[in-house]
């Protein structure tokens, strides 16, 4: 009965079409995670420069977040997302036919945060169509399309061997791309409850308001741990446990899978139980094992712990997904394209974070430590601001007010 109510509250080609467009441009974002291992093989880099090759798209996409947010709010989330997938062919055409130095790599890295900036409009465009009461499971549906990611980290490698070449791959993203375009035209279909344009001055004065920066830190520690782990783990299989390329990426995509597939549920949850509950849980998860990651255990034992820690994360996306259209109803496209562009920020500092202590010491272990004090502090904050946001827009531990539909 509910699965039906919630069929008939929205759109379910427009939800569908958001998760298409976002699941591949996340699969176009993160190329760069897996390849990074095959690519060091022609430009000598140290684990700082890696890590910075696999955190650019992160933070291009993390800058324009913001400006495919207040695209959304003036033409509609579906032209914005259109016009996202036609710039996206930029970066992939160059890396296919022209990246053959490292300083154009970096170039096609950060270009191809236009794809991550999808974000600013697949998550409007679906969650526009549906009651407060189903925010966490269409967001949650919606968002999934970071399952891209496990395309990525399970293909691009053995395309690269396969072919003897790492350009090709870029080639192969162009196909999927351009399908969803047709699809996402033929079947997306913008709200008729879409919000009527705004300023910019008038987007910029949530900013004014402490409850967006906390949703920026929260966000940044769940996205942002996500999608920054899912371009780094290659490079710390290959590092830590000598993995080859594709074995490397094989593992990530253990991992990877856990955060992708859980999101979902993570918004559905929130749904049931409150996203300020289901954070206060999934915050000590994580904190719990990245302090177990710390000790660097065996290869099997890691992976158990990042899958843990990833479905956490991945969980999290959508708990947080869940709050933010109760406290900012109004003002959801840019909010997303601001939180988002947090969590992007979160994404792009994590390979750093771990590639500079890691050449700095000689281990991952203070990195891990780091990430772990991290969401820890995220589990504190939550657990205190909670009580103010009872008392003025939610219900207990974070659910929907249902008089407010």
């Amino acid at each position: 009965m509910e699965r039906k109510s919630f069929l008939k509250s929205g759109h379910t080609p427009t939800l569908f079409s958001a998760f298409l467009y976002f699941d591949v441009s996340f699969m176009i974002w993160v190329l760069l995670g897996p390849l990074s291992v095959i690519i060091m093989n022609d430009f000598q880099m140290d684990a700082a420069q890696k890590a910075n090759l696999v955190a650019l798209p992160i933070l291009g996409g993390s800058i324009l977040r913001l400006v495919l947010g207040l695209l959304t709010d003036h033409i509609g989330p579906k032209k914005t997302a259109q016009i996202g997938m036609m710039i996206t062919l930029i970066p992939l055409i160059w890396g296919w036919k022209f990246a053959d130095h490292l300083s154009e790599l970096y170039v096609v890295a950060l270009l191809l945060g236009v794809a991550g900036a999808s974000f600013a409009a697949a998550l409007p465009l679906a969650s526009r169509w549906y009651p407060p009461q189903y925010q966490g499971l269409a967001m949650g549906i919606a968002g999934a399309g970071n399952s891209g990611t496990v395309l990525t980290t399970l293909f691009a490698n053995r395309i690269a061997q396969y072919y003897g070449d790492w350009h090709i791959v870029f080639a192969f993203a162009l196909i999927p791309l351009v399908v969803t375009f047709l699809l996402f035209s033929m079947f997306a279909k913008d709200s008729p409850s879409q919000p009527a344009p705004q300023q910019f001055t008038d987007y910029m004065r949530v900013l004014k308001q402490r409850d967006a920066w906390l949703f920026c830190m929260f966000y940044s520690v769940t996205f942002g741990g996500f999608v920054g782990m899912s371009s780094y783990l290659t490079i710390f299989f290959n590092t830590q446990y000598g993995l080859d390329p594709v074995k490397a990426a094989d593992f990530t995509t253990i991992c990877v899978i856990a955060g992708s597939f859980f999101r979902p549920i993570g918004g559905w949850l929130a749904d049931k139980f409150g996203g300020i509950r289901m954070l206060i849980m999934l915050y000590s998860i994580v904190a719990v094992m990245m302090a177990f990651l710390s000790s660097l255990p065996s290869l099997p034992v890691a992976t158990a712990f990042l899958f843990i820690a990833m479905m956490s994360l991945g969980m999290g996306n959508g708990s947080v997904f869940q709050l933010v259209p109760q406290r900012f109803q109004k003002e959801i496209g840019v909010m997303t394209g601001i939180v988002g562009s947090a969590g992007g920020l979160g994404g792009y500092f994590l390979p750093k974070i771990l590639g500079n202590i890691k050449l700095a010491t000689g281990s991952f272990t203070f990195g891990f430590l780091v990430l772990s004090g991290i969401a820890l502090l995220c589990l504190l904050l939550i657990a205190v601001v909670q009580r103010q946001w009872k008392k003025t827009w939610i219900g207990a531990g974070g659910k929907a007010r249902v008089e407010h539909v």
